[in-house]
């Protein structure tokens, strides 16, 4: 898992709330188990239309957010289906942080473990930076996950919450595998003494 420390880039607005799993990767997208390859299909309702031409209305269809890598949503954003799919499907468009009032909880935690930083933040604030990327390419929004700061272009800094263990392994690039290999040594060192006291286990 690629570390999060700061990222400046543009943020693409998103006035919706209830976002559901379903809206963020369609059901008929979930036959694969690559975490690649999804970002095409992303939002695929909303930015495609019946015969497969983009909706010229769709945000994520217009210069710049084409290349956003920061979406600003509004409430209950990731609610629906627990499917893991979705923050495969944004990390693998660019979308490396979210920010919203509030998150279904299991597509806040699936986030985390993909190198997704979804940030909280009440509705005003998020009103307040929809406005700013609503400026374009020039209205850069940065994050600053080292000093937990929402900086807008205008320089204002917006403190926001994370769980401490979340920030240190977004912070360090480490997913439930990279948290297991940190304790390799320890885990060998287990391994061999269970096979020397029960060698009959090991064949």
């Amino acid at each position: 898992m690629d570390a999060f420390t700061t990222l400046t880039g543009i943020a693409a607005p998103l006035p919706m709330a209830n976002v559901d799993t379903d809206k963020i990767i369609p059901a008929r997208f979930l036959k694969t188990i690559q975490r690649t390859g999804l970002g095409k299909a992303a939002f695929a309702n909303l930015r495609y239309n019946e015969d497969g031409s983009e909706n010229p209305d769709f945000v994520l269809n217009k210069e710049p957010y084409r290349k956003a890598e920061i979406l600003i949503a509004h409430e209950n954003f990731g609610c629906g289906s627990s499917r893991e799919h979705a923050p495969w499907a944004l990390l693998d468009f660019g979308i490396r942080c979210v920010i919203a009032p509030d998150f279904a909880d299991i597509f806040h935690n699936n986030s985390f473990k993909n190198g997704i930083l979804p940030i909280k933040l009440p509705r005003e604030i998020c009103d307040q930076l929809m406005e700013d990327a609503r400026m374009g390419e020039n209205a850069r929004i940065s994050i600053d996950l080292e000093r937990q700061v929402v900086v807008r272009p205008n320089g204002d800094e917006i403190p926001f919450e994370i769980d401490p263990l979340r920030r240190h392994l977004l912070l360090n690039g480490l997913d439930d595998i990279g948290q297991t290999m940190q304790r390799g040594t320890a885990i060998d060192s287990f391994e061999a003494r269970q096979q020397a006291a029960q060698p009959w286990l090991y064949g």
